[in-house]
């Protein structure tokens, strides 16, 4: 199992941000992708937004314009700078990252953490 931690969620007023961090640690030998996803209340788990081990972006066209992704390579950490928050994009945000080990290569789940926009 490979540690995925995610950070910076809370609570927020509409039009406010948040920076969301997702850590990879362990025994690894590369990160390739790392996405972030998140789920509200009752609906399905949604991809927000995705980026290379390249660094090419790809974002869900709810958050175009208001987020974005980067990462650190060296800190095996990824980023979601969120901006112009509205109330639908409350939900637990989780980070997926495309890992590669002694094992061979796989995916890992971050345990979520949570953003609430609300007056």
């Amino acid at each position: 199992q490979v540690p995925v931690v995610e950070s910076g969620g809370g609570l927020v007023q509409p039009g406010g941000s948040l920076r969301l961090s997702c850590a990879v640690s362990g025994t690894i030998f590369r990160v390739n992708g790392l996405d972030w996803y998140r789920q509200a209340p009752e609906k399905e788990r949604e991809l927000v937004a995705a980026i290379t081990s390249g660094g090419s972006t790809h974002y869900a066209d709810s958050v175009k314009g208001r987020f974005t992704i980067s990462r650190d390579n060296a800190k095996n950490t990824v980023y979601l700078q969120m901006d112009s928050l509205k109330p639908e994009d409350t939900a637990d945000y989780y980070c997926n990252a495309d890992v590669q080990g002694h094992w061979g290569r796989d995916l890992f789940w971050g345990q979520g953490t949570q953003v609430t926009v609300s007056a």
